[in-house]
């Protein structure tokens, strides 16, 4: 055999051991537990599931458990893994982050904001004791959001953040917490005993239930059919219950939003539509836009101001303006505080025109108005927009 055979030969074995030692790639997939689904968790056999999805997938796959919801957030955000089996705010996290969703074990269902009789609303839960499973919980994700949306900040009450979020009804009733935050289906399940102790106070939009199955986009498209197949109808040994549910993605959404949506309102501001903003705007008032400047150039509402609200500060209720700047505020000639004025920006999910309206009312603007829905909600309404030096 000549020398360039036998080189070419070698390579040949070579590069056919490369190909094999990546078809047998293990495969990490992981079941994320939530404290109050850890009965489910310890059914999941190890081996059965290893089984079923390497005779799906063709290659090994190494399965692990974990009830440490912080880790496992941190895992979705870092690609740690190509499969997560989990609760909704982990599946949230990894399909914004290159994941694809196989499907869930229960359908879809509110959350709801359960407290003490005697209070009358969201209001009155300030400086009140809050019963909240660990931080990243399903449960204190929509706590953040529903305390949020009736402009209450997590820093305004008293938050003991215990294992089992079940106990905070009986916490309730005991007198221990004046209010936490349950499934619907929980809620209705205790208001046929103690029903006259508690009330609700707010409920969120449904959410995936049970576990959700996501996947890395990156596997071939073949084995993602495949193990939506699998999981659709997984065997009983495996302890899985089958992902039959395809929730809608808005669902994640909101889920991943939680937290960082604007209060739907701001005291001593008014809010507006976009419609009743170009109202508004006929009359004199002056529609400013927060937002960067590479935004405002690309396109604007028509007529907006541009005053960059410059954000460091977190996305809460009970932010730190001094974080801030917005000091084109001050330096602006186009504005005084005896002008009626509309802040806007990116819509309910950016701070910057809700922290900016609450800045200007600080400093003396009596007439000022908050456009929530910003930019989005303005283009829904077919309202003219343009953009810079057009």
């Amino acid at each position: 055999m000549s020398k360039n055979n036998g080189m070419r030969a070698l390579g040949v074995v070579m590069l056919g051991l490369q190909l094999a030692g990546q078809a047998q790639a293990a495969v990490n997939a992981m079941v994320v537990v939530e404290p109050t689904a850890r009965k489910a968790g310890l059914t999941v056999s190890q081996q059965g599931v290893e089984s079923g999805l390497g005779k799906v997938l063709g290659q090994p796959v190494n399965l692990g458990t974990s009830e440490d919801l912080t880790d496992m957030m941190r895992a979705t955000r870092s690609g740690g893994y190509e499969l997560f089996i989990g609760p909704a705010q982990v599946a949230a996290s990894a399909l914004s982050r290159g994941y694809e969703l196989l499907g869930a074990t229960q359908g879809s269902e509110p959350f709801v904001l359960v407290a003490r009789a005697e209070l009358a609303d969201l209001a009155a839960l300030r400086g009140r004791r809050l019963y909240l499973p660990q931080q990243d919980s399903i449960y204190t994700y929509m706590a953040r959001g529903l305390l949020t949306q009736g402009g209450l900040s997590m820093q305004d009450l008293r938050v003991a953040h215990e294992r089992y979020p079940q106990a905070g009804l009986a916490a309730l009733l005991v007198g221990s917490a004046d209010a936490t935050v349950v499934r619907q289906s929980e809620w209705k399940e205790w208001q046929g005993q103690y029903g006259q102790a508690a009330k609700v106070l707010a409920s969120s939009e449904p959410v995936p239930g049970g576990f959700s199955v996501v996947v890395k986009k990156d596997l071939p498209a073949e084995a993602r059919v495949r193990l939506a197949q699998w999981f659709a109808a997984v065997p009983a040994s495996t302890g899985l219950s089958q992902a039959r549910f395809k929730p809608e993605m808005q669902e994640y959404k909101r889920v991943a939003d939680l937290g960082h949506f604007t209060p739907t309102q701001l005291p001593g501001v008014t809010r507006v539509t976009a419609r009743e903003a170009q109202q508004l705007q006929a009359k004199g008032a002056v529609l400013v836009d927060t937002r960067i400047e590479k935004e405002y150039q690309a396109r604007h509402i028509r007529g907006a101001l541009w005053l960059p609200y410059v954000e460091k500060s977190l996305k809460d209720v009970a932010f730190n303006p001094a974080l801030d700047d917005f000091s084109a505020l001050d330096k602006t000639d186009k504005l005084k505080p005896s002008q009626a004025v509309i802040f806007a920006c990116n819509g309910a999910e950016c701070w910057k025109s809700y922290k900016a309206a609450k800045m200007a009312q600080s400093k003396g603007f009596k007439s000022v108005y908050w456009l929530r829905g910003g930019l989005p909600e303005w283009e829904s309404e077919g309202l003219p927009v343009e953009a810079a030096g057009s």
